[in-house]
């Protein structure tokens, strides 16, 4: 059944993931802006006052977006979650409500107490350890207003993307390898599927009328019977509900369409094969210079600017004097990572460490399960600025700035640290050390977990035309809605 808030709940959320998203590529255009092609700053913002406009109009756009996010996060989502729950048990809507509310206010302290982390935790060196307590406390609050609330904040995004850094984990690594090998494999053939499936019929009708005939004589049939039968009677069901869906999709003229547009599918299924591999390779080298180059653990595994040849740095670093390709790109990453992600959630449906809570198919997805799913994406949209600095850390970290080389007695001395501007993200991103240290490892899993999904996509066979439009526990009534 349709719903109106879930639906626009998930539109909303989503486009507020994306927009943000899309606040990356502005970013990297201003503080490229600043400069001319030959390393100084152009004369209209050479002034550090006119700078320092520019990077606090950038932070405020991630102010407002990143604060729309956790109100989404920890307050909006949840209750309507939980209201739809609620009326699932109780058709009453003022005990929904109600009780809708009461669920909710444990997001809002989990979100209070977030705040409160990266607002109090010191950023600099704390008072010596003769100091009154007075003075600590001062020490504490003056951190707190000095930063304008920049760490707090900074610190509840970082806590949100570490998990959407596990839904990448899980979802997008699994989605890049499985979404490309089912374009290229393509689905089973409908007469084919029919034919089976008809065949499974007679043999299920078969073994029933075999368990019916114990009882002609008058005896009743064992417990272990009456089980069997069950089953089987529960099988023939799906397999006469399998039928008429497949039925359906044989007169289907998409399923036709489909057909003459497969080697169109597998031209594609290609391209994104070599686009995931584009990708993992980038973030191999990437992780690899950190492991080579940072001064480790305890810094992050931070490092300004590139040692190592990193394919997709390159090409958008290329792409930038062509306004707007690499602006562009970067949307197209972006809306990659959406993709593989729902293509992942899709096969896979949401779990719960080993259980399955919901499943994702066509028109018969619940509301519980399309906001988890707007959930899901959302936190993975987040997680997607810190993938990008991974995937090309210098574009993302300086764009197209080119700094001046000063020459001493045939020393070149490197300062583009100080000469050049970082961007807002990354410095959002980067505010607490042992955030990127979990990102690091966290790149390392991803490529793990692609390559595993990479292997069982291989290994298993054609889908059906018909995957996940059929299920033991869907309802005949619900079966006839979807046919209406």
């Amino acid at each position: 059944e349709s719903e109106v808030i879930s639906t626009i709940t998930a539109i909303c959320a989503l486009a507020i993931a994306l927009i943000t998203s899309a606040l990356l590529p502005v970013d990297i255009f201003l503080v490229s802006f600043m400069k001319y092609p030959n390393g100084t700053y152009k004369v209209s913002i050479s002034s550090a006052n006119t700078s320092r406009q520019i990077e606090d109009t950038v932070l405020y756009g991630y102010y407002t977006l990143y604060s729309i996010i956790l109100f989404c996060v920890f307050l909006w989502i949840p209750f309507v979650y939980f209201y739809y729950e609620e009326r699932d048990d109780d058709n009453m809507n003022k005990c929904s409500v109600k009780n809708a509310l009461k669920y909710t206010v444990g997001f809002v302290i989990v979100c209070i107490v977030l705040l409160l982390i990266g607002a109090f935790v010191p950023l600099e060196p704390p008072p010596a350890q003769n100091s009154t307590q007075w003075e600590k406390v001062q020490y504490l609050f003056e951190e707190l207003g000095s930063s304008h609330g920049l760490p707090a904040l900074s610190f509840s995004i970082s806590s949100l993307t570490l998990i959407g850094m596990l839904a990448v984990i899980t979802y997008t690594a699994y989605g890049m390898s499985v979404l490309p090998l089912n374009l290229i494999k393509g689905t089973r053939s409908v007469a084919y599927e029919r034919l089976e499936n008809t065949e499974d019929i007679d043999d299920v009708e078969h073994q029933i009328e075999n368990l019916k005939s114990k009882c002609k004589d008058g005896r009743p049939l064992s417990s272990r019977d009456r089980n069997n039968l069950q089953e089987l009677e529960g099988k023939l069901q799906v397999l006469r509900r399998r039928g008429r869906h497949l039925e359906i999709a044989e007169r289907n003229c998409c399923t036709k369409v489909g057909s003459a547009l497969r080697p169109l599918k597998i031209l594609m299924g290609i391209f994104f094969v070599m686009v995931a591999l584009l990708f993992i390779v980038a973030l191999f080298i990437s992780n690899l210079d950190k492991a080579l180059h940072s001064a480790g653990i305890s810094s992050g595994f931070i490092i300004f600017g590139t040692n190592l040849t990193n394919p997709l740095n390159e090409l958008l670093l290329a792409l930038q004097p062509v306004f707007p390709l690499d602006y562009i790109l970067i949307t197209v990453i972006t809306m990659y990572f959406v993709l593989t992600s729902m293509a992942g959630i899709r096969n896979m449906g949401i779990w719960f460490f080993w259980i399955r809570l919901y499943k994702i198919r066509p028109k018969r997805t619940r509301p519980q399960a399309l906001l988890f799913l707007c959930m899901i994406l959302l936190l993975i949209v987040l997680h997607t600025s810190y993938m990008i600095y991974s995937l090309a850390p210098q574009y993302v970290m300086y764009g197209s700035q080119k700094y001046l080389v000063q020459v001493r007695k045939n020393v070149s001395i490197s300062m583009y640290f100080y000469q050049c501007t970082v961007t807002r993200s990354y410095l959002f991103l980067h505010k607490f050390w042992f955030f990127s240290t979990i990102y690091y490892f966290g790149n390392w899993a991803f490529i793990g977990a692609f390559l595993i999904g990479l292997v069982v996509s291989c290994c298993r066979g054609k889908k059906s035309v018909i995957e996940g439009e059929v299920e033991a526990d869907d309802s005949d009534i619900s079966d006839d809605e979807y046919m209406h």
